[in-house]
């Protein structure tokens, strides 16, 4: 009974009337319990990423997930995101700063579960690994290799910096920190994972420490750690728990991601949960008095390329779409849906009569948006970079580039016709001879083999555009390079002598390009608008009559399109936008005419 009682005051105190930081607090991980000062604790968490969220909305969606009865928040940290380049580290810029999004939680008396990876999967660009690490050749990840160990250690060390003095022993609200992630699906080196957290221990981490496997024994061996707490990933029942306990039964476990939604690859449908399942899952444990985290309770989004993919055997390729709406109970324009309401109306049964949990957050405002007209061209063929000679081609990585485009040309000697062929191709391709599209090459599809027609030119020059259309996130393939990997062919000769052009459509590349107005002449074409706003709102740019590209507004990457689908809008928040004059940029690798866009007010057409 007692036990009982400390919980549900504990839920109120944190989720209605907030709680006092201006002390330090003690955690332990009991033999059952999570203790709080010494007492019974159930974590009942909602799990957001700052990275795919504006920071100017950070405080909203954690409202949100107060209202609908969370005390804790769990956010993975992209390591990737923070250090783009060697030793180059960012936690002061926009939503890069993660001390913030921690103080924010302290000030609406929220507590924080840290998933600070190296690695998280979380359907992000490489799981979280930055890219710079695929420019050595033979590179391991996620183990003892000393080359990714000194890059891991160094993230770390810098993090730590940022998050020791938030934790709960020292007045934050930091209760807990994740060694790495479900590292049971991947590999079996306990002497990685020991030496991970003792170097977060080394850096000032005196929080304790768990992980999350699936709840399956091979992966609960592999990927747990002595005298760390046990995540399920996930875990409703009483099995589930039990896999846990056998592992280790002097250490509490939790359902560290419950899913009220999944990821979506291109070319599905849309993944849409059951909501009455979800509610059986949520009943069970707060009824069995567990704690668990809602994996995740809002989504957010891939903006820029920082969508992951999946694959699971060697000819697989899933590249995630861009939105990470993700079917979560708020959706990516931070509102609540039906889902939400059902959580919200199960999570208040189990407070003392008379109390209720705070009211959400007054709803953002959305806009409308008229058709927007695109009338100025810049082609990528007259704004290529100096060429990096190379006697076969490179990936992008092994150039310094981490994400984006890059272009291929050389000259057909001796076969000139006949079949092509790109070994390794990652990901997708447009090709060209003498300036004439060819056709496309999609790894999706397993494509890798495209007839190259007879040319008049003595030596016709084959030009091949990649994009990279985001790096393996999960399993075993994540070695993934991007641009083409291995080699070019025709009818079995392999082709030399390559001029290479990176292309990271970034910020400084966009700044420089030279747009005119009139159509384009051949694919692979950026197109330019303007639009003026009397206000300005959250919106979706509908791009469904466009083919296969990237939007950026006001220099603003919203992310990729492709009509294969399911998405054909993009989510462009309010504060990317301007009252008065706003600029639009589209890059489509196929179209030469442009197509209007609007802004409409939700993510699925049929709304």
């Amino acid at each position: 009974m007692r036990r009982k009682i400390f919980t549900v005051l504990s839920f109120v105190l944190i989720s209605v009337a907030g709680w006092s930081q201006a002390k330090s607090h003690s955690f332990a991980l009991g033999k059952q319990d999570f203790l709080l000062d010494g007492k019974p604790f159930q974590i009942i968490s909602g799990e957001m990423h700052p990275a795919r969220i504006p920071a100017e909305y950070w405080k909203q969606r954690i409202q949100m997930a107060k209202a609908m009865g969370c005390n804790t928040i769990a956010a993975y940290v992209f390591w990737n995101y923070h250090e783009a380049e060697p030793g180059k580290f960012d936690f002061r810029t926009d939503n890069h700063n993660i001390a913030q999004f921690v103080r924010l939680l302290q000030e609406e008396g929220m507590y924080l579960i840290l998933r600070p990876g190296p690695y998280v999967c979380a359907e992000w660009d490489f799981g979280g690994l930055p890219a710079y690490l695929l420019a050595i050749p033979d590179i391991k990840v996620r183990c003892m290799d000393p080359r990714y160990m000194q890059a891991a250690e160094r993230y770390i060390q810098a993090l730590a910096q940022e998050v020791k003095e938030l934790q709960v022993t020292k007045g934050g609200p930091i209760l807990m920190v994740q060694v790495e992630n479900e590292y049971g699906s991947y590999g079996n080196d306990r002497t990685y994972m020991n030496r991970l957290k003792e170097v977060w221990q080394k850096n000032g981490i005196e929080v304790p420490f768990y992980t999350a496997d699936g709840p399956t024994p091979y992966m609960l061996e592999a990927g747990s750690l002595p005298g760390a707490a046990i995540g399920l990933d996930s875990g409703t029942n009483d099995k589930n728990f039990e896999q846990a306990t056998k592992v280790n039964p002097n250490v509490p476990s939790f359902c560290s991601e419950l899913y009220p939604g999944w990821l979506t690859h291109w070319s599905e449908k849309w993944q849409r949960s059951d909501t009455a399942s979800l509610i059986r899952e949520v009943k069970w444990l707060m009824d069995h008095k567990k704690s668990f985290n809602f994996y995740v309770i809002h989504g957010g989004t891939n903006f820029g390329y920082w969508a992951g993919a999946n694959a699971f055997s060697p000819t697989q390729y899933q590249p995630d779409v861009t939105s990470y709406d993700y079917d979560a109970p708020v959706n990516e324009m931070g509102q609540a849906t039906p889902k939400y309401l059902a959580l919200q109306k199960l999570l208040g049964t189990y407070l003392p009569a008379g109390l209720k949990n705070p009211a959400m957050p007054a709803a953002l405002p959305t806009i409308q948006i008229p058709e927007i007209s695109l009338t100025q061209t810049a082609s990528v063929w007259d704004n290529l970079p100096q060429a990096i000679l190379s006697p076969q081609p490179k990936p992008m990585e092994m150039l310094g580039q981490k994400a984006g485009f890059i272009l291929y040309r050389t000259s057909l000697i001796g076969h000139k016709k006949g079949k092509l062929r790109i070994t390794e191709l990652h990901d997708y391709a447009t090709i060209f001879v003498d300036g004439k599209y060819i056709g496309k090459l999609d790894r999706c599809k397993a494509e890798n083999i495209i007839e190259l027609p007879a040319s008049t030119t003595a030596n016709p020059q084959l030009e091949i555009l990649v994009e990279g259309m985001g790096h393996i996130n999960f399993a075993e393939y994540m070695i993934d390079r991007k641009g083409i990997t291995d080699r070019v062919s025709l009818n079995g000769m392999t082709l030399m002598n390559w001029e290479i052009f990176t292309l990271p459509f970034d910020e400084a590349y966009l700044g420089k390009l030279k747009f005119s107005m009139g159509e384009a002449t051949r694919p692979g074409s950026f197109f330019k608008g303007e639009f003026g706003l009397n206000e300005t709102g959250d919106t979706y740019l509908d791009v469904a009559k466009w083919e296969k590209g990237v939007v950026w507004v006001n220099g603003h990457n919203l992310g990729r399109y492709w009509n294969t689908g399911p998405q054909t809008r993009l989510y462009c928040p309010a504060p990317w936008l301007k009252k008065g004059k706003n600029e639009i940029v589209i890059f489509d690798l196929h179209q030469l005419s442009p197509k209007p866009v609007k802004g409409e007010k939700s993510l699925d057409p049929m709304n």
